[in-house]
């Protein structure tokens, strides 16, 4: 059911820009892996149609796309930049399509040519600018919150240091067992002292 949920909208998209399936058609029975992890992992199969197939195969994927479940909405609001945090793996040139592909759909404009023809143009165009803007407030919530919850981690949560405080925290241990140790050395030296004395 997870592979339906993510086949079918790419498909849909697919079939829409005729264009993106064609220039699949060329990877005709490479595999593609998808991560989004821990939600998703799923390999699929480039049909001769330029589509997306489910395949269960123990088989490593000709390519492999790896992004947090953090990009989602930028992907989906279409910030290009976000596809340069996608991790790849494998053939160069099938991810290198995937990626420029992407970056060249417009997921906007597709919902909105789809809804004018149910509602009208005015209405729809009204419809996917209030998504865009509910998907980039979603998107600028979400940065904040990952911002403010690094720094929770950080600056105020006593199990978790920063890197230099914690070498700061290392030498200063080391610096107290030196001192530890010379006074152990001079307490000995004392102690044989007074037990010479008390012969």
């Amino acid at each position: 059911m997870l592979t339906t949920i993510v086949t079918t909208p790419i498909n849909y998209v697919l079939r829409s820009e005729s264009w993106a399936s064609k220039r699949l058609q060329s990877f005709t029975g490479k595999t593609v892996c998808i991560q989004i992890l821990p939600l998703i992992n799923i390999k699929l199969l480039i049909d001769p149609a330029g589509e997306l197939q489910k395949i269960d195969s123990p088989e490593r994927a000709d390519a492999t796309l790896s992004l947090s479940p953090a990009l989602l909405p930028k992907l989906l609001a279409h910030d290009l930049s976000a596809f340069a945090q996608i991790e790849t793996i494998g053939n160069q040139a099938l991810t290198d399509e995937l990626l420029k592909i992407g970056k060249q759909i417009n997921l906007k404009d597709i919902f909105e040519h789809d809804l004018s023809n149910a509602i009208g143009d005015i209405p729809a165009h009204r419809v996917a600018q209030t998504g865009e803007h509910i998907m980039l407030w979603q998107i600028d919530n979400i940065d904040r919150f990952s911002q403010t919850f690094i720094e929770y981690l950080t600056e105020e949560n006593v199990f978790l240091i920063k890197a230099d405080a914690s070498h700061r925290f290392a030498e200063e241990i080391k610096s107290v067992q030196l001192k530890i140790e010379q006074l152990e050395r001079r307490l000995n030296r004392l102690e044989q002292r007074l037990t010479l004395a008390n012969e």
